[in-house]
């Protein structure tokens, strides 16, 4: 018998965050409402020390833990820095808007929890655990996008829950499937089983298994929730909507491809890129007249999952395919929660025009802004144009010259309706938007802009480092 390697330990991100959430939930019962920010402090010291954790561990040789169901390896340790991070980004803009609000403790406690699924997904090395981290990271979200409990937010958590709910059974109707095919739920197991598999079992049970994880990505053809749900939660909630799950989902992602289903008898890496194909087109078009600032960063966001997708297809098949993607994923996080930083600092501009003359009233910010928004279209030298020309370079590498061309394509056309938001802001004529919005958000729109050209700026160490 094969002893369990069961060391709490090695979990110690995940059990820092979870442990906040739990602390913070009983703190929140009896605290009064003028201190509830005690939580989210809490969460943030959470969130800071599981970076460093996380960074501890990254230094360590890749292992398995608690029966080789949960890997620690380069994809792991930087999802986990990523998530962390951007989960202290959406903490840090959701404490003004949240201050002495009567459930403020449990929407800190909800953010965690939902952080907390993301870092399971992204290191579940067993069919299983990625199930139970999949609705971790999904319930909570549920609840969060229907916060406010006004229509608005009451329409985006219903539509939310009920695609959610749907793509779930269906995902663990395809773990039901692959597992009666592979005879286990462990993924070294199921990359040998999957060799000579029956390709009709193995393409329900694939098919299936990718809704569920196309659905907390936000990709197509799983993407109906993402512009309702994000225009009808709040800033800070949009945000993490569009971030903190997709971080988690393409980890997984990555991961089956590259550990289970690269040799397999399913065609994965030409599914992989039809889906990024279609992801990353349908985004940008459905975005290009849109006048609602959320409802558009909702299509930018299934824009950027259809080049994050790029990498995961050729998982296995290029050797550039995990740098790709753990950098992109890194700073696509940074930038659109830069942008999202922005929206939250200013949460009466709700559409294009409500930015114009932005640049005159707040110019640090709609700079800010700006160097976000062209991030997103892959500007150097912000750390998405770095990001995106791996992606490319992977593509090709992998076999895949067309899907690379059409993304170039893609990122041109995808000027254009960032343009018509950046035009506005850095206009000086018309009304100024209101400027007595959150100062914290203020803050984490320039620090996020600060990382997202840091990051650019360092590639090369970035990009090395993540090659191991």
């Amino acid at each position: 018998m094969t002893e369990m390697n069961e060391n709490p330990l090695d979990l110690l991100p995940e059990v820092l965050l979870a442990a906040s959430a739990v602390l913070g939930l009983l703190l929140g019962s009896w605290l009064p409402r003028a201190r509830q920010w005690a939580v989210g402090l809490l969460a943030a010291v959470a969130c800071v020390a599981g970076i460093a954790a996380a960074s501890v561990a990254a230094a360590e040789p890749a292992t398995t833990v608690f029966g080789d169901a949960f890997a620690i390896d380069t994809v792991t340790s930087t999802s986990r820095i990523v998530v962390l991070a951007g989960t202290l980004l959406v903490l840090g803009v959701s404490f003004r808007p949240l201050r002495g609000d009567a459930r403020e403790s449990e929407f800190y406690v909800l953010v965690q929890l939902a952080g907390v699924g993301a870092l399971m997904m992204a290191g579940a090395q067993d069919l299983l655990l990625l199930a139970a981290a999949y609705l971790l990271a999904s319930i909570p979200s549920y609840t969060l996008a229907g916060f406010r409990k006004d229509g608005p937010g009451t329409e985006a958590a219903l539509k939310y829950y009920v695609i959610g709910a749907l793509l779930g059974v269906l995902m663990l109707t395809g773990i039901t499937v692959l597992y009666a095919t592979g005879r286990a739920t462990g993924y070294p197991v199921l990359g040998d089983a999957f060799r000579d598999a029956p390709k009709s079992l193995l393409a329900t049970g694939t098919i299936g298994l990718l809704a569920g994880l196309l659905f907390k990505a936000g990709g197509v053809p799983a993407h109906f929730w993402v512009p309702d749900a994000v225009q009808g939660s709040s800033p800070p909630v949009a945000a993490l909507l569009t971030t903190i799950p997709k971080i988690g989902a393409l980890a997984a992602l990555f991961r089956l491809g590259d550990a289970v289903l690269a040799d397999s008898t399913l065609p994965w890496a030409a599914l992989l890129a039809v889906l990024a194909a279609a992801s990353m087109t349908l985004g940008n078009l459905a975005a290009f007249f849109q006048q609602d600032v959320k409802r558009l960063l909702a299509y930018s966001t299934i824009s950027q999952v259809g080049y994050l997708l790029m990498p995961v297809a050729v998982a296995g098949r290029s050797d550039l395919a995990q740098q790709a993607l753990l950098y992109y994923l890194a700073a696509y996080a940074v930038t659109n929660l830069g942008a999202f930083a922005v929206v939250c600092a200013l949460p009466h501009a709700r559409t294009l025009d409500d930015y114009r003359g932005l640049a005159r009233e707040r110019p640090l910010l709609a700079t800010s802004l700006v160097i976000c928004l062209l991030g997103l279209i892959g500007t150097p030298p912000t750390a998405v144009f770095l990001g995106k020309l791996e992606a490319f370079s992977a593509a090709f590498d992998g076999g895949y010259a067309w899907l690379a061309a059409l993304a170039a394509a893609n990122t041109v056309a995808s000027l254009f309706y960032y343009l018509r938001w950046i035009v506005p802001a850095v206009s000086r004529g018309g009304s100024s938007p209101p400027v007595d919005g959150d100062r914290a958000a203020r803050v984490i729109a320039y620090a996020a802009t600060t990382i997202s050209l840091g990051l650019g700026l360092a590639g090369g160490p970035v990009l090395e480092a993540l090659s191991s």
